[in-house]
């Protein structure tokens, strides 16, 4: 494929950071962020349905033929990562200094970028915060699982927590394609010297940071290579014969949509059943469901939802489709992420049913007409545009649809 000057210096830069295909979001977001080619990840990558390789992933393989050395954002400086000697004494182990932050995460130019995350003001505390925030705050090496559906805040949980108590954080997002080049670290061609660069893992584990482990259950029987971290004792990096023990206030959190047992529902494509030996070394299971109505109506107000019968119409709608999903008796359900959504799209668009009805195009369409109609019974007060007629369907099980 001949791609047009802006978009190969794109490739340039994600070839120039390290990325291989396929590629995920966050490494898109991050050569938008560096490079200022885009403000966002291009759709002709995000929307071309040929490229899609799996949840968040995108086939790339123009970078296979790329040019980093062309790429618009410098590369790291030669400082970053140590050289490995060609000979190292007898009996000896030569010391790697841990490569600095910024390439750690997999960020290129030369700016060191603080891992502490940023604080969420529209952040709202509820269910297990006060426990993650306990275990950071002990310093005390203790990995914990945190399992959930999806968009009711596990991530942001541990990340918030971090910025709370200003602990640098190290995300990892894991994919098939995670293997222990990319958490423990590998051999880097810089400058013309191949150099050892410590991967997020063991940077993690030298500066004493939290390891965020997100979507474990993505990750293929690579992650193994993980075991003696999640033990606590400390790894040996055998490509460069070198002991690395945790630095004290190291700690591993993983995050799931699943137990570890695969989804049997399709929901959660590209989840597998993770190793028994791996989750036996998760001594805690978290499981976090979705907030109350109540605590959601905080995030809502929080996000920008000053109209409170909104905010209580979509709580209410939500709960009655979450208790119909946990029934059996719908295949879809409303996350907290979802209801943001809505509450950010109506800001901009001051149109309640343009914005619910724009926040459920996600869903196929009997779906989210059905859903619709509900909302329609849930504020009488709202014309959502949608014919209740046409969702009267009949049902022969005891799971029967209660709109």
């Amino acid at each position: 494929m001949s791609l047009s000057k802006r978009k190969q210096n794109y490739v340039n830069a994600l070839a120039a950071a390290g990325c291989t295909s396929p590629v995920s979001r966050q490494d898109l977001i991050a050569a938008c962020e560096n490079t200022g080619i885009y403000t966002c990840p291009p759709s002709w990558i995000t929307q071309d349905s040929t490229r899609k390789a799996g949840r968040g992933l995108y086939d790339l393989p123009e970078l296979d033929f790329a040019s980093p050395k062309e790429a618009l954002t410098p590369a790291p400086a030669p400082t970053a990562c140590a050289p490995v000697p060609a000979v190292a004494p007898q009996g000896a182990v030569e010391s790697v200094p841990a490569v600095s932050a910024s390439f750690a995460m997999g960020m290129t130019g030369g700016e060191r970028a603080t891992l502490i995350p940023p604080c969420f003001d529209a952040y709202v505390a509820w269910g297990h915060f006060s426990d993650v925030e306990k275990i950071v705050r002990s310093r005390s090496f203790y990995p914990i699982f945190v399992t959930g559906l999806s968009g009711n805040g596990k991530t942001l949980m541990v990340e918030q927590v971090c910025a709370k108590l200003k602990r640098e954080c190290y995300r990892v997002n894991i994919t098939r394609q995670t293997d222990e080049d990319d958490l423990l670290g590998g051999f880097r061609l810089i400058n013309g010297n191949t150099v050892w660069c410590d991967g997020p893992v063991v940077a993690a584990m030298k500066n004493g940071g939290v390891l965020l482990l997100d979507e474990i259950d993505l990750g293929s029987a690579n992650m193994m290579c993980l075991q003696p971290v999640l033990e606590g004792k400390g790894v040996f990096l055998k490509k460069i014969g070198q002991w690395v023990t945790p630095a004290a206030g190291f700690t591993v959190f993983a995050t799931a949509n699943t137990k570890g047992k695969g989804s049997d529902d399709g929901r959660f494509v590209g989840t597998g059943i993770m190793n028994e030996a791996m989750l036996d070394r998760f001594p805690v299971t978290l499981e976090q469901p979705y907030a109350t109505k109540a605590t959601e109506k905080k995030i809502l107000k929080k996000a920008g939802c000053t109209d409170a019968e909104f905010s209580e119409h979509l709580t209410a709608w939500a709960d009655i489709i979450r208790k119909s999903f946990y029934e059996g008796a719908v295949d879809e359900v409303i996350s907290t992420r979802r209801l943001v959504d809505i509450v950010n799209a109506n800001i901009i668009f001051n149109d309640k049913a343009k914005s619910i009805s724009m926040c459920l195009a996600r869903f196929d369409d009997e779906t989210k007409e059905a859903f619709m109609s509900l909302y329609g019974k849930v504020d009488a007060d709202l014309q959502t545009g949608t014919d209740e007629s046409v969702f009267e369907t009949e049902t022969t099980n005891d799971n029967k649809c209660p709109f």
